[in-house]
């Protein structure tokens, strides 16, 4: 489909050449009905295509891809269920900024509001989770309208577009003027000279200064330039979940990521400051317990791309809507490093106090999840792509493995979509195949988009799995055991219902905490079946040899480590308590 100038062509086969000279590589589409104009259109594209197994796997890889490059991610359905399969995935990219295009077909324009096979409005059903939306009515204005979509996912603070396309309108012939795709350059908001002065003053006269850094600072390509800052006015850093990697692990004045899971000496840092310099992170609910009780003491500056995040949860007594970036490099050029002693020294007696940055009580019995996070990063020297379902083990992922660059740990933050770990991983890979990437996940997050091993196979997708098989929904089972009296409401997974906080009842084969019996299900056996090797761990003597075979195999493998269910995510901030509150045991 080579075009110089303008020529004819069907909307569909516009379509798939816009994507082209957009610079889009990859495409996760799946086939229906009212996308097989644009499938075909693809068969004479130079465009990559991922076909996943079920859309919705689709559209978590599309988001994996863009998490990984910051590049925009595309993932394609037909209409109704298609659609509908995709809503997942486009509330995870909404939720954690994540630029993507998700392209749909529709039923022909005419029969729009009639109810007929396999129609749905998804632009009214994802309304509420995009950027914007367009539906096409006209094939003359795709090239314009997919220029926008692409502008607006990647620029000021990404997030998803979804674009609709009636199937007469892909077949609509027309013609195409590639000029029309010339991206408009992104103009970012700056920070005034009178806000960095102010942030400068404020910073100057604290007493407890900590900086509050969020996924922003990644999307933005602000990591270099908030590690300049905090060493420049030495300042003590707390990060989001999505802000990890924004800077390494092991830097001195990082305190590790706080709010319900965190460390304890970041959770007293952020809410025992006197000034918290919140850089793109939106004080959500997983951070501030009741933003009423949140930083309660300190005047709290707030920067953000997105002007509707300021005084959103919590009222910033300095807001400015600003690139993060920008405002970095601004307080940069003249930074005023202060010693503040006594300030550091309370942070080194929380970290003391609450044994930073995470720990958890060692058995050599067992085969623990904090263990197999723990390897898995000394063998891999920490340069690994983490990508976990949602659940404990996503947050053993992120307590237990060091990371040390942006984009490294790629996680559903805002929605906690379970089975997301796969198909992102899968995204991911593709984005970066010069990287190891790492899906860790839980046997029922796994579950939920284990058909992806398919795609694995087929398109020679090296992703490494590593599941974290405890036969429980591990993270609703802790809560049962916290604040339910370990009731076990239809959270456990597994044949067996023995073992520590399973029921009074052990089959034969049950050995303290865990069964040992034939696993159910045979995730190596599943895997196989898909044409990928794998290997079950019970025993912790075979794990690290388990996970060198793992790393040294050339295509996709499945590591099942049998973990049993005894360990809890532990610090813990109970729901609607605050940082003194703190479980650590």
């Amino acid at each position: 489909m080579k075009t110089t100038g303008k020529t004819l062509l069907k909307g569909s086969q516009i379509t798939i050449k816009c994507l082209e000279l957009l610079g889009v590589e990859v495409v996760f589409a799946y086939p229906g009905g009212q996308a097989i104009e644009l499938h075909q259109a693809l068969i004479d594209s130079d465009l990559r295509v991922v076909l996943p197994r079920h859309e919705q796997g689709g559209a978590f890889a599309a988001g994996g891809y863009a998490r990984a490059t910051g590049r925009v991610g595309v993932a394609m359905a037909t209409s109704g269920p298609g659609a509908t399969n995709l809503v997942s995935g486009i509330a995870d990219a909404y939720m954690d900024s994540v630029p993507t295009v998700f392209i749909t077909g529709q039923v022909s324009s005419r029969m729009i509001g009639k109810n007929v096979f396999q129609e749905t409005d998804i632009i009214g059903v994802t309304r509420p989770i995009v950027k914007h939306s367009f539906l096409v009515l006209d094939a003359a204005e795709l090239p314009e309208i997919m220029r926008r979509a692409f502008e607006i996912a990647a620029s000021g603070r990404p997030g998803p577009v979804v674009v609709d396309i009636p199937k007469n309108i892909q077949q609509q012939i027309c013609e195409f003027d590639p000029a029309a795709l010339k991206m408009t350059p992104e103009v970012r908001p700056a920070p005034s000279e009178s806000e960095i002065a102010e942030i400068r003053r404020l910073i100057a006269e604290s007493v407890r200064p900590c900086v509050y850094a969020g996924g922003g600072i990644i999307s933005a390509g602000a990591s270099a330039d908030l590690v300049r800052f905090v060493e420049g006015y030495n300042l003590p850093v707390v990060t989001t979940l999505m802000g990890i990697g924004a800077i390494p692990d092991e830097h001195p004045l990082y305190l590790r990521w706080l709010g319900m899971h965190g460390t304890g000496a970041a959770n007293y840092a952020a809410n025992e400051c006197d000034l918290l310099i919140a850089l793109g992170a939106r004080f959500d609910d997983r951070v501030t317990g009741d933003p009423a009780k949140f930083a309660r003491h300190a005047t709290i500056v707030h920067v953000d791309v997105d002007d509707s995040e300021i005084n959103k949860n919590k009222r910033a007594d300095l807001g400015i809507t600003a690139d993060v970036k920008l405002t970095l490099e601004a307080l940069n050029r003249s930074p005023r490093r202060q010693d503040r002693v006594e300030w550091f020294a309370r942070i080194e007696a929380w970290k003391r106090k609450f044994t930073f940055p995470f720990h958890y009580s060692r058995r050599e019995d067992i085969i623990q999840p904090q263990y197999v996070v723990e390897t898995l990063s000394r063998l891999t020297g920490g340069d690994a792509i983490i990508v976990p379902g949602v659940g404990q083990h996503q947050m053993w992922a992120a307590q237990f493995y060091n990371y040390h660059f942006p984009r490294q740990l790629l996680t559903s933050g805002g929605l906690g979509a379970m089975g997301f770990g796969l198909p992102a991983a899968m995204g991911a890979q593709i984005g970066r195949p010069d990287k190891l990437v790492i899906n860790i996940d839980g046997d029922g997050s796994f579950q939920m988009n284990i058909q992806e091993l398919g795609t694995l196979f087929v398109e020679e997708i090296p992703v490494k799995m590593v599941v974290i098989d405890n036969q429980h929904l591990g993270m609703v089972a802790q809560w049962e055991d916290r604040f339910y009296g370990s009731r076990r409401g239809n959270t456990i997974l597994g044949r067996c219902k023995g073992g520590i906080g399973g029921g009074p009842e052990l089959c034969a084969e049950c050995r303290g905490d865990r069964c040992t019996g034939l696993p159910y299900p045979d995730f190596v056996a599943i895997a196989a079946g898909y044409g990928i090797e794998g290997r079950h761990v019970f025993d912790r003597g075979e794990l690290e040899e388990a996970i060198r075979a793992m790393i040294a195999a050339p295509g996709p493998y499945l590591l099942d480590v049998h973990t049993g269910y005894s360990e809890h995510v532990l610090p813990m901030i109970p729901p609607g308590g605050d940082y003194t509150g703190i479980i650590v045991e």
